[in-house]
């Protein structure tokens, strides 16, 4: 339980002394990252992860509950304090999207984390067209005018997967992936999440705002991003690696935004590098 009394559900897979904390994206939940944590256990690392506030098995803030919803991205690092007792030995980061807008404020705010592998991380999201005029306005005063709970304009409120066909899909080149994905939503909807409210879109461009300028904590750290990413801002995180002291940063030819969820090689490869981070 977070301290302001949210329910948080977490999980914990032993597998060794020190432990890998997975941090989720946007509308992730921890049976999707089950695979990741079996295959991080076969390394020697024990591994935890959570559902953030608002999504997956934890409690979410508005009678909608599939809107994703946040006060303030603040509220995310009460659940990272709330996952500290279950970590042991020294900890490493695996941080995807918006785990990675978290997880950099954490570390800039002095987290004891070893080291970090970032996946697509959100520290910028793209806005074409008439969406950037409309994110920073209406986001940026829907508080202001009680909206803050209202989805999005044009975004869907359903879960992506249950909606989008394989083909041209933003989230992973795998079919046996995203057939996984579509079945967990057909057996676990309350798991789900759909579109997010004004105020998690404000929120998020606040944070994103107040974090870009800020120099880069002294901690060992990769990224990978996938060559067709078009979920986050590809820029925003070529800006940030090239000022990370000894990072690097990967693009990974013909992945989408879940390196995670891609093709058995890619996401090997990610573990790979990972593993070999966290080892030095």
């Amino acid at each position: 339980m977070a301290e302001d009394g949210t329910r948080l559900r977490a999980r914990r897979w032993e597998g060794g002394p020190d432990t890998v904390l997975l941090l989720q994206g946007r509308t992730e939940y921890i049976e999707k990252y089950e695979p990741v944590a079996e295959a991080l256990v076969t390394r020697g690392w024990s591994v935890a992860t959570l559902d953030w506030r608002g999504q997956g098995g934890s409690d979410r803030a508005l009678p909608d509950p599939m809107i994703g919803h946040v006060r303030d991205f603040s509220d995310y690092q009460m659940d990272l304090r709330a996952v500290l007792p279950v970590l042991t030995g020294r900890v490493f980061v695996i941080a995807h999207s918006m785990g990675g807008l978290i997880a950099l404020r954490w570390l800039m705010e002095g987290a004891d984390v070893a080291a970090i592998a970032f996946s697509a991380p959100m520290w910028g999201l793209p806005m074409e067209g008439l969406m950037r005029p409309v994110a920073h306005l209406v986001a940026g005063s829907s508080a202001v005018l009680n909206r803050a709970d209202r989805p999005v304009p044009g975004l869907t409120p359903a879960p992506y997967v249950t909606e989008a066909p394989f083909a041209g899909n933003t989230l992973t080149s795998d079919p046996e992936t995203f057939a996984r994905l579509k079945a967990d939503a057909a057996a676990m909807p309350d798991r789900m999440l759909g579109g997010p409210s004004l105020g998690w879109l404000g929120a998020a461009l606040r944070e994103m705002r107040t974090l870009t300028p800020r120099p880069c904590p002294p901690v060992p750290a990769l990224a990978m991003v996938g060559s067709r990413e078009r979920v986050v801002d590809v820029t925003a995180i070529r800006a940030r690696m090239a000022r990370w002291d000894g990072a690097v940063l990967t693009a990974i030819d013909g992945a989408e935004h879940e390196i995670l969820m891609e093709r058995p090689e890619i996401r090997a490869a990610f573990l790979d590098t990972a593993d070999a981070l966290f080892r030095r």
